[in-house]
């Protein structure tokens, strides 16, 4: 078994979803022992963004490529080649304005690639990542779950599932910014979940 755990979170250290996507890829461990986890630490090592010259990039024949713009998809290849080898997912990400971080939708685009990780086909839109477990382990100072605030679960949903993820599960740590037992109880009711999730 692979698994890769995203850390989302803007802050490389202390953070909870940091903490939590930590408690599912541990858990995970402990149930396969000989599994293999990369790390990717989108507040240490982030990519750069979906911009203009990526796209000129994106939209150029291979072979016409100059070397920077070979160079620039060449770091979105690897970031696809590292989805398509693991068996499940492990995603840390904090509420950020009432979305996700800028870090974590910069990861998407840069796998979301027509004819690679999806193709549009006569029925419609085929996701091509297919056959992985996505656990996401969502902390938020407020409470959100189950509310129209709630963007992130939707759109999460929305685009893994359109890339084929659609064994999904979201775990959820909330009111951490609602006093100290608030948090305590957050982080007592998440763990439970994830022991009852990965048993």
């Amino acid at each position: 078994m692979k698994i890769l755990q995203i850390n989302a979170s803007a802050r490389s250290a202390g953070a909870n979803s940091t903490r939590l996507a930590d408690t599912v890829t541990a858990r995970l461990l402990a149930q396969n022992p000989n599994a293999v986890v990369e790390l990717r630490d989108l507040a240490s090592d982030p990519h750069p963004v979906l911009d203009e010259p990526a796209l000129g990039a994106l939209f150029t024949p291979a072979d016409q490529r100059t070397a920077e713009q070979a160079a620039r998809v060449a770091l979105d290849d690897a970031l696809i080649a590292q989805v398509q080898s693991v068996d499940a997912i492990v995603l840390g990400v904090p509420m950020y304005n009432f979305g996700v971080p800028v870090q974590l939708k910069t990861w998407i685009d840069a796998i979301a690639r027509a004819g690679v990780t999806f193709r549009y086909t006569e029925k419609g839109p085929e996701g091509l990542l297919k056959g992985k477990k996505v656990y996401v382990a969502l902390a938020r100072g407020g409470l959100y779950r189950d509310t129209p605030a709630d963007s992130q679960v939707p759109y999460l949903k929305s685009v893994l599932g359109f890339l084929g993820m659609t064994d999904v599960e979201f775990i959820y740590a909330e009111g951490l910014a609602m006093g100290a037992d608030s948090a305590n109880k957050a982080f007592a009711e998440a763990e439970a979940q994830i022991a009852e999730l990965i048993a």
